[in-house]
């Protein structure tokens, strides 16, 4: 979920900066990365957002298996990197078809295994980046930490504007 957000966050620009992404996240590519895939990736985005903005478990559900729907193949076994692993895709597809099930089926997996509100926005004012919630405590509100310093500076200094002013020369 986390490349899926960074995609959404930081769309690619071209084709070639897909592929270099991919690579970093540790996707193999099996074939040439073209601007159609490029294309693709940014649909699945766009689909993805809709699931991270859904404010309702039904609505994100049914965005999801539409989803899921629009990437469907079965499930197989192989071995082209890094040992046995499962592929929810069928072999040698474009790699914007690859990201779709992989996107889809790992947004399913997570709302399913962590829950139906574990994907959202920062909520730190001015900041709409979008976050997958892997917390323990499945309490994650902000993108990052400098976000959560910058909201809790921002309501601290507005508690103090609103507080009363104690008497000059008193402390405790």
């Amino acid at each position: 979920m986390n490349f899926a957000a960074e995609l959404a966050n930081r769309p690619p620009a071209s084709a070639d900066e897909l592929a270099d992404r991919c690579r970093a996240a540790g996707l193999v590519l099996e074939r040439p990365v073209e601007p159609s895939d490029l294309d693709q990736t940014l649909a699945v985005i766009d689909a993805w957002t809709n699931v991270v903005d859904a404010t309702d478990e039904r609505e994100k559900a049914k965005l999801v298996n539409e989803m899921l729907a629009r990437s469907a193949a079965y499930p197989r076994l192989t071995d082209h990197a890094h040992g046995w692993h499962l592929h929810y895709r069928d072999d040698l597809q474009p790699l914007g078809a690859v990201l779709f099930a992989l996107i889809s089926v790992g947004t399913a997996m997570h709302l399913v295994n962590r829950g139906m509100d574990r994907l959202g926005r920062c909520a730190a004012a001015g900041c709409e980046t979008i976050f997958a919630d892997t917390s323990r405590t499945a309490r994650q509100r902000y993108c990052s930490q400098p976000c959560a310093n910058r909201d809790a500076v921002r309501r601290h200094r507005a508690r103090q504007s609103t507080s009363p002013t104690r008497p000059a020369g008193r402390r405790r």
